[in-house]
């Protein structure tokens, strides 16, 4: 038993530490007697490649006493909304399809990616969210784009 608990304990302090989302805010949407309550949270992402646009997803999580100890399955819905908060510049190129963050929603086998796409012809950029699982991908998914100035430049590699 103690075995577990130090597994456990040890794979929550990873998943926390790997953790790279900023909480917004969150409202509860089932309330739990034990535990966290199931929620919907909305998270800024910073594009590591791009500086001046912001990703803002908004998921479930759940609680209970399951959520409590990270050892709960999220829901793969996620919805993403990409927005222009500052001048936008990219210091190094960028490639034409990368995945820029990815975040467990379960212990193991499921995670929620985001993918930033380069629309040259539009000179847009373009972000995908999805979660997948080991076995058995996802069909959920959201988009979003944001277009940048014809002036400033999208160096891809």
């Amino acid at each position: 038993m103690r075995h577990l608990f130090r597994l456990v304990l040890s794979v929550s302090l990873l998943l926390a530490a790997t953790a790279h989302a900023e909480e917004i805010g969150s409202v509860d949407t089932v309330f739990k007697f034990i535990g966290p309550d199931h929620k919907i949270v909305v998270e800024a992402y910073d594009d590591p490649g791009v500086t001046g646009v912001t990703c803002f997803i908004s998921r479930a999580k759940t609680g209970g006493i399951k959520g409590a100890f990270g050892l709960a399955e999220d829901k793969s819905e996620a919805s993403i909304a990409c927005r222009q908060v500052g001048p936008i510049a990219i210091a190094k190129p960028v490639k034409e399809q990368e995945e820029i963050f990815s975040e467990r929603t379960s212990l193991i086998f499921k995670r929620l990616r985001i993918v930033r796409m380069v629309d040259a012809k539009r000179h847009t950029l373009v972000y995908l969210t999805y979660s997948d699982r080991v076995i058995e991908g996802s069909p959920q998914n959201s988009v979003t784009a944001v277009p940048v100035d014809r002036a400033t430049p999208i160096p891809l590699r």
